[in-house]
Order: C-alpha cells, then sequence, then structure tokens
C-alpha cells in the first residue's frame, strides 16, 4: 500500500477559506465594506502579500468586488460567480450541494445530453456504439459507489467526445466534481444497478440510432430526478 505525503493548508488558503465561510454564513453581507488590506493582515496575523493574494483569488471565484483606491466589497456571488464559487460552497456545505444548485445543475444536464444525443446518434459507428457499450458495462461490474461514478462520469464524457462538438466535453470536464457528487448521491439512494440501467437504456437508443428515443429518455429520465420519484435533494 503507497501512503501519500500530508501536507497542510497555506496560511493564503486558511485566508480564502475563512473569508469565503463568512461570505457564505451571511456574516459578511453582500456589498459590506472590507477592512484596508494593512487592518485585515493586523487583524489576521499574516503578511500583507497572503492578504493581496487571497483577495484577488476571492475576486476571482466572484466573492469580492476590487475597487482601485475605493475598496473591497463583499460581490454578490451568485451573479459573478464561477464553477469554483460552486465548489466553495460544496466544501462549506461539507460536500453537499445545495438543493438549487442540485436543480440547476440537473437542468444543465438535460440540455448538454440532448444536444449531444442529436450531434452524435445519426453518424456514430459500429466502433463507436461498441466504445460506449464497454463503458456501461464498467458500471455494471463496479465494486463501490466510487468506481460506478467513475464509470457513469466515462460513459457520459465519451459520449460528448463523440458529439465533435469541442466546447461539451470541456464543459462535462469542469463540473465532473458536482456531478461526481450527484452520482454517488443517487447509487447511495437507489444502488448502482440503477444507475446502470438508466445508462444501459440511453445507450440502446444509441445502438439503435433513436435520437427521438433517446433525447425523450434523456429528458425524462433526468427530470425524475428533478421532480419525481428518484430526487437527490437533501432534506
Amino acid at each position: 500500500m503507497e501512503f501519500q505525503k500530508i501536507s497542510s493548508p497555506s496560511l493564503r488558503d486558511l485566508f480564502v477559506e475563512q473569508l469565503e465561510h463568512l461570505i457564505l454564513s451571511g456574516k459578511l453581507k453582500i456589498g459590506e465594506k472590507l477592512p484596508p488590506e494593512r487592518q485585515l493582515a493586523e487583524m489576521m496575523q499574516v503578511s500583507r502579500a497572503v492578504v493581496n493574494s487571497g483577495l484577488g483569488e476571492l475576486e476571482r471565484k466572484g466573492f469580492l468586488n476590487v475597487k482601485p483606491r475605493v475598496g473591497t466589497f463583499v460581490a454578490d456571488y451568485r451573479r459573478k460567480g464561477t464553477l469554483d464559487t460552486l465548489l466553495s460552497i460544496m466544501k462549506y456545505n461539507g460536500g453537499k450541494i445545495r438543493n438549487e444548485e442540485i436543480r440547476s445543475i440537473l437542468e444543465v444536464r438535460i440540455a448538454l445530453d440532448t444536444l449531444v444525443a442529436q450531434l452524435c446518434i445519426g453518424r456514430i459507428t459500429e466502433d463507436e456504439i461498441q466504445l460506449l457499450r464497454d463503458k456501461i458495462e464498467q458500471i455494471k461490474d463496479a465494486q463501490s459507489i466510487g468506481e460506478a461514478s467513475q464509470a457513469a462520469f466515462e460513459f457520459q464524457h465519451e459520449f460528448a467526445l463523440l458529439s465533435h462538438n469541442t466546447l461539451i466535453p470541456l464543459i462535462f470536464q469542469s463540473f465532473r466534481a458536482p456531478v461526481f457528487t450527484l452520482w454517488e448521491r443517487f447509487c447511495t439512494l437507489y444502488g448502482i444497478p440503477v444507475l446502470y440501467e438508466n445508462n444501459y437504456k440511453l445507450w440502446t437508443f444509441i445502438r439503435d440510432r433513436d435520437t427521438q428515443g433517446a433525447v425523450n429518455w434523456i429528458q425524462d429520465s433526468v427530470r425524475e430526478s428533478i421532480d419525481g420519484n428518484r430526487t437527490l435533494y437533501y432534506d
């Protein structure tokens, strides 16, 4: 067995994490002005370099709005945030995705998967169909929820690649962490066999080159996780 090196977070990481928690908890309100960098450094007992770098990172994530010669203000991260903002929210919530984000991710998945099906199925080759089948069988053979979720991601990502749209696979890859979390939750609630059956059913439409059948299945099956009998929301 190999053991990996244990590393502690840097002061900059701790600074960023503390401010994220203050913002996400509401202790720092949207529009509130932060103290000057020198004062923040003194209050938090870190260097100004740590503060300056951390504020830049928080601005990049959409948590802050830095106005030169005016000050630094808490931003509305819902409007200015990025995927990194969502990952910070998940970390703040102990790895959980909030219910509103779950719904939003699933709605985006319907749109992307539908587009992939429309682009891919009409021109897919027999070898590509078999490649997707091999990915599906990895879900069935998975020995853990983590393995099943990884196999499901690989199937979806390969499907996206076969669309020959250069952006869609990148979007899938950028959303890997939250999507992986949702698949793990799906398996925990409903089991690996159900995850396999859902993806296998989609594959049968791909095999039969039935674009409309695939689109209908994507929309119906994902809707089941949004407002049907297999929702993924937390109580």
